[in-house]
């Protein structure tokens, strides 16, 4: 039987405030709480479910894995994040495709992408 990924667990210093960010910004619900490890229902069928642990230091530098998103309207959703408490930190593109690095409230980076869509 090979390996899945069932959930991407982030260290945080407020595991509370990052999963209501998240939970907002996927439109998913809490699945477990144990006050400092809470895990999100999975957004999809498919999706791997997010967990939040709480750690007592941040973790220095850029986050070495990130989320990769596609929406059909890369500029609404990222106002809509942005709403949330995201930060946008870049735009960029190839030929067929642009997105935004997003941050979320703890600076963990992530994308936003829309195909099809020029600068």
């Amino acid at each position: 039987m090979p390996l899945t990924i069932d959930m991407i667990t982030i260290d945080t210093p407020d595991a509370r405030k990052l999963a209501e960010f998240w939970t907002a910004a996927l439109g998913t619900t809490v699945q477990n709480d144990w006050g400092g490890f809470i895990v999100l229902a999975p957004s999809s069928e498919s999706g791997p479910t997010l967990g939040f642990q709480q750690v007592p230091d941040a973790t220095p530098g850029k986050n070495r894995v990130h989320f990769d998103s596609h929406v059909p309207d890369r500029k609404a959703e990222v106002e809509r994040l942005v709403g949330l408490g995201a930060t946008e930190v870049a735009v960029h593109s190839v030929p067929g495709l642009v997105w935004s690095v997003l941050a979320d409230p703890d600076g963990n980076e992530f994308c936003v992408g829309q195909a099809g869509e020029e600068l």
